[in-house]
């Protein structure tokens, strides 16, 4: 398909002429280790999204999820994230040996800053780091350990224009998409009907979530 777009700016000096340069605090604000105060905004975190890519430069972006406090720091340069069930595509796994480099962003329920970490991964299965992050005597068979190369706070501006913990910007709950319908349609098959669909659904999320 032709590409819709008629104005591609194509160098970093075309757009810094459109929207200029960051203040002082903003270029001074990256640290490459995690402090005290970086340590504590993990350990509140239930939620972070994971972005990798290919050797190619395919990119991929996954949440995990988890209660606050699963992220297991090991010290100022290292933390795990723990490798819970999921859809067993291991689109983030796979990219991970391919290319090392990711790029995560911690959130914490009601607060509009987040925490931007960039560095290195790793797939690893040592056995006493996993034993440290079982959840209802179920252990990880795997985790993605990080080595922080660069890390800093995100201003609040996308969290504040989206209203994301504003319930009342929410849609109405009778106007969500289906899951179901959207899987069924996406899948195209006769075997997975809305109804086998939601059945395999509810069950995953009752049964598999570790």
């Amino acid at each position: 398909m032709k590409v819709p777009f008629h104005e591609i700016l194509n160098s970093e000096e075309e757009i810094r002429e459109l929207i200029g340069f960051p203040s002082e605090v903003v270029k001074q604000k990256a640290i490459n280790k995690l402090d005290e105060h970086c340590r504590d905004f993990i350990g509140l975190s239930p939620l972070l999204f994971l972005s990798t890519s290919d050797k190619d430069g395919h990119c991929d972006v996954s949440p995990r999820g988890d209660a606050p406090g699963s992220i297991l720091v090991l010290n100022e340069k290292y933390f795990v994230i723990p490798e819970r069930p999921g859809n067993r595509r291991m689109d983030s796994l796979r990219n991970i040996l391919l290319n090392p480099h990711v790029g995560i962003i911690f959130i914490i329920p009601g607060l509009e800053e987040t925490l931007r970490i960039n560095g290195r991964a790793f797939v690893v299965k040592d056995d006493g780091i996993l034993q440290q992050m079982k959840v209802k005597e179920r252990t990880p068979v795997l985790g993605i350990g990080v080595e922080v190369e660069e890390c800093f706070i995100h201003c609040a501006k996308a969290f504040k224009r989206s209203g994301i913990w504003d319930s009342k910007s929410w849609a109405a709950k009778d106007t969500l998409p289906s899951i179901p319908k959207i899987l069924s349609d996406h899948v195209n098959s006769a075997e997975f009907t809305i109804e086998a669909i939601t059945k395999g659904l509810q069950e995953s999320y009752e049964k598999r979530l570790y």
